[in-house]
């Protein structure tokens, strides 16, 4: 056996093995040529980006998910599944009009965001200066004003990081929290507010075992109820266990750590928490989502906050365990498919008459500052001495944004661009039109500066481009001819851990203007016509990261792998370049949004090339237009025959 059929074998010996033990560990077994040409698996986080303290509601075949929102605002957006990989925002619970008497300060605002279902409608349980629930007869809304749960000398204070927990009799409990050494159960009543006797828990956390016992959460399961305590913001996750529900600490077992050991040393999200209660699907499966920060050995990227992903749940007896965090492909969930496309930061062409829920303000004057209908298809930002804005959630590693604004600077405090923020907003980066000494396009952040003179006119296009760490800007007369505005801006202190916890929140990425009203026609997300990196994919199978950050297949049954939100413009993409390596003749499937229900658009053959030299591979496309997941599918064939390093759509 040569050593490169020796390696390529080893490589495709340890995926196998990976994902033969996660799906020993979840019971299950498939075959294994359809993992390769069929997306049977996900990788984590299924909710990138800044996503803390999730909550999930199962009801019928929908998921719901609603988590802390801290200061942005509308608050507490809820997100919908129809396969618990795959989210879309369907409405936002409480508008800032709502909520006068929630702080914009960073750390402040709506903590908690509990989405539950009892006595015939959805409800949502926060933490604002008290408890406070909303409720609606469905998820998407209408949601009813904001009603302050009761307390009383019994109960105590209500606390902040409550959950709801409904029993198999239909009668539902608050989980209460509050401080490091309360843990309380109480029952609700049909009008939302507490009901019957305290059922005192304190015993639980009274000698801090569990650091801060927060965000605790409960299942019930054989007749067994679980109580899963999060020890704090940095990790620990533990689960206690009783036949009663009681205050009496003799009919509990603490059953230790919920999540099994880490085996896998590459594994960024190492310390996953604050988890949802479990739920079970059909299939007899349990399934939970938690949060974590990412971080590796010298690469920190903990300032996109807490970014969700989804757990087996392992049951050996009546104990159950959380699938260990793993780099390796997940077996999915029993369910079908969608249609729903991977959580990513959405474009906007801002032609709806109504703001898209994917935008958030990090304060509530802001949420005021923006219309829709000053001229048709743009957005107009209308500063007064404050900085109008709107954002997104960062989601990715990779990506460009793109924006058309019009803005004629005449003062050195008008300005109009793209801007990335952390959350207490004090590390900001800006790429803008503005006036110093003339009009100019300037990017800054801290004391880094690059700058240009603005072509003649009031209307610019701005481009940022992010490649890990490093940022770059450029501008544009037409959007389509690019010039760089200098050499890349490092930004590790954007990406890394802040300080407090960044305000508990993660890197936001929009648009924002300064000193006088400032229009802008698009904002472009994860363009296509901008190089994307292959090793930025979001899910795959049976590939692999190379040292010259290219990507290629492990296996000769193939392998795929999915890039998320891929914008191929309104205007229809006429090719698809792809620059590759090979050493052998093959042909690369092409598909959108998924490799079996999804549309194949192109197949793009590829010749070997002298020294693995890279070269662009073209095929021209079906008409193809939006957003979409972009996936790549491997022919089978020798394994590695094929590096791929990024892809790029042309006119």
């Amino acid at each position: 056996m040569t050593y490169k059929i020796r390696s390529a074998f080893i490589c495709a010996l340890i995926s196998f093995l990976a994902l033969y033990t996660a799906m020993a560990q979840q019971g299950k077994r498939r075959d294994s040529l359809m993992f390769y040409q069929s997306v049977q698996t996900y990788v984590n986080p299924v909710l990138p980006g800044d996503h803390p303290d999730p909550t999930l509601l199962k009801v019928g075949d929908d998921f719901y998910h609603c988590g802390s929102t801290f200061h942005f605002n509308p608050y507490m957006p809820i997100y919908h599944s129809k396969d618990l990989v795959h989210w879309e925002i369907i409405s936002r619970v409480l508008p800032a009009s709502k909520a006068k008497w929630v702080t914009d300060r960073p750390s402040a605002g709506i903590w908690q965001g509990a989405i539950t279902y009892f006595y015939g409608s959805y409800w949502i349980y926060f933490s604002a200066g008290g408890q406070w629930f909303c409720k609606a007869p469905s998820p998407k809304g209408p949601w009813s004003e904001p009603v302050q749960v009761k307390s009383n000398p019994q109960t105590g204070p209500l606390g902040y990081d409550n959950s709801i927990f409904v029993d198999d009799d239909g009668k539902p409990y608050m989980v209460i929290k509050n401080g490091q050494k309360v843990n309380r159960l109480q029952a609700l009543g049909k009008d939302g507010q507490l009901t019957d006797i305290v059922i005192n828990l304190d015993w639980i956390n009274a000698k801090l075992q569990y650091s801060w016992a927060e965000g605790p959460v409960m299942c019930k399961r054989n007749g067994y109820y679980y109580y899963f305590p999060a020890g704090d913001v940095s990790g620990g996750q533990y689960v206690l266990r009783s036949s009663a529900l009681t205050s009496d600490s003799t009919k509990w077992e603490r059953l230790g750590d919920f999540f099994k050991p880490i085996t896998d040393a590459k594994v960024g999200f190492r310390r996953p928490n604050h988890i949802a209660a479990p739920v079970q699907l059909s299939d007899g499966s349990w399934w939970t989502i938690g949060q974590s920060y990412e971080k590796y050995d010298g690469d920190d990227w903990s300032g996109t906050g807490r970014q969700t992903a989804l757990y087996p749940v392992i049951w050996e007896g009546d104990r159950p365990w959380g699938l260990a965090p793993t780099t390796q492909p997940i077996a999915k969930p029993n369910l079908p498919q969608s249609g729903i496309l991977w959580r990513s930061m959405k474009s906007d062409d801002f032609e709806s008459q109504t703001l898209s829920w994917n935008w958030h303000f990090l304060t509530k004057k802001a949420s005021e500052q923006y219309s829709l209908s000053n001229r048709k298809g743009w957005i107009s930002l209308n500063p007064d001495t404050s900085r109008a804005h709107l954002f997104q959630k960062e989601t990715d590693h990779f990506y460009s944004v793109i924006t058309k604004v019009n803005l004629d600077a005449v003062r050195a405090q008008d300005k109009a661009g793209i801007c990335l923020t952390n959350g207490n907003q004090k590390v900001i980066v800006r790429l803008y039109t503005g006036f110093d000494n003339g009009q100019q396009i300037i990017m800054e952040m801290d004391t880094a500066v690059r700058r240009a003179a603005k072509p003649i006119g009031a209307t610019v296009w701005l481009k940022v481009e992010r490649n890990e760490h490093l940022l770059t800007g450029f501008y544009s007369r037409d959007g389509k001819s690019w010039v760089t505005l200098g050499k890349p801006v490092n930004v590790v202190n954007l990406d890394k851990a802040q300080p407090n916890f960044n305000s508990w929140v993660g890197t936001s990425v929009g648009l924002f203007a300064e000193g006088k009203r400032a229009d802008f026609d698009s904002f472009t997300v994860k363009d296509g016509f901008s190089a994307i990196p292959a090793i930025g994919m979001n899910n795959y199978f049976g590939v692999k990261k190379l040292a010259d950050r290219s990507v290629t297949n492990v296996s000769p049954l193939g392998g795929w792998f999915m890039i998320s939100g891929v914008d191929f413009r309104q205007s229809p993409a006429v090719k698809m370049a792809i620059k590759a390596a090979s050493r052998a003749r093959g042909e690369l499937e092409i598909w959108l949004d998924d490799l079996q229900k999804g549309q194949r658009v192109a197949k793009v053959k590829i010749e070997p090339t002298a020294n693995r030299e890279w070269k662009a591979f073209t095929a021209t496309l079906k008409n193809v237009k939006g957003q979409h997941d972009l996936f790549i599918k491997f022919p089978r064939g020798t394994a590695g025959d094929i590096q791929i390093k990024n892809i790029r759509l042309t006119d």
